[in-house]
């Protein structure tokens, strides 16, 4: 999974296709010209399909017909409430703090959060201070903006696995955690086997059990990690 963490890290970056539609990947990939549009994304990604939560800044710019911060700030909260209607609570507040935090503390520029080659740790603590924000959040970020967008750090130790239900089978499968392990041991494990950067094993993990190591039949001899793997081992007998 290291090497398949690292081979992502060293790919020439190209768009990332968190949703299915082609303007709102552009919207959010362009992180030069509309860098609120990912930091927002992300901050909505919580308690609803992944997919609906990225696109949720596309659509409201789209609502106002601009996409430039300038034009976004002065959206009301109101008005954020009735585009943003979900089951998860506070989304519009979220939403609407977020906004106004990045025009107060980084002058309406988002992409001085992550500009200047910081440590990690402060992109992610950085992230931790919006409002609804945890380290799942912060360090989902942070491992995009490095891993997809080649954003330059100056280390990656704060970077940490963002643990799903896909990363947390694949550990337990892998034998690299117990069955009964909590996130926080999953997290500190990889830290354990990658210190340097423990977000390595991210989207690896989660490819694996999105495409292999399926809740249920699992399809372990397509598995590149199918030697190494404790379940698999265990299927065989």
């Amino acid at each position: 999974m290291v090497e398949r963490g690292n081979k992502l890290l060293s790919e020439p970056r190209k768009i990332v296709n968190v949703t299915n539609d082609p303007d709102t990947n552009r919207f959010l990939n362009d992180i030069e010209n509309n860098p609120h549009g990912f930091v927002l994304a992300c901050i909505m990604d919580r308690q609803i399909s992944a997919e609906v939560a990225w696109a949720m800044p596309y659509k409201v710019c789209q609502y106002i017909g601009d996409f430039s911060f300038e034009s976004l700030k002065k959206i009301s909260l109101s008005e954020l409430e009735k585009l943003v209607r979900h089951r998860a609570q506070n989304m519009a507040q979220y939403f609407h703090e977020a906004i106004q935090r990045i025009e107060d503390v980084y002058r309406g520029d988002a992409s001085l959060i992550w500009q200047g080659c910081p440590s990690s740790a402060t992109i992610v603590r950085r992230f931790l201070e919006f409002s609804g924000v945890g380290p799942k959040i912060a360090t989902m970020a942070a491992n995009i903006l490095v891993r997809e967008f080649k954003v330059p750090v100056s280390d990656k130790f704060s970077i940490d696995i963002s643990v799903d239900v896909h990363i947390r089978r694949v550990f337990k499968r892998l034998g690299l955690v117990r069955n009964k392990a909590k996130d926080e041991e999953i997290i500190y494990t990889a830290r354990e086997l990658n210190p340097e950067y423990p977000g390595i094993f991210d989207l690896a993990a989660w490819e694996i059990g999105r495409n292999w190591c399926k809740a249920k039949s699992p399809n372990c001899k397509s598995c590149y990690m199918q030697k190494h793997c404790t379940a698999a081992k265990e299927l065989e007998l």
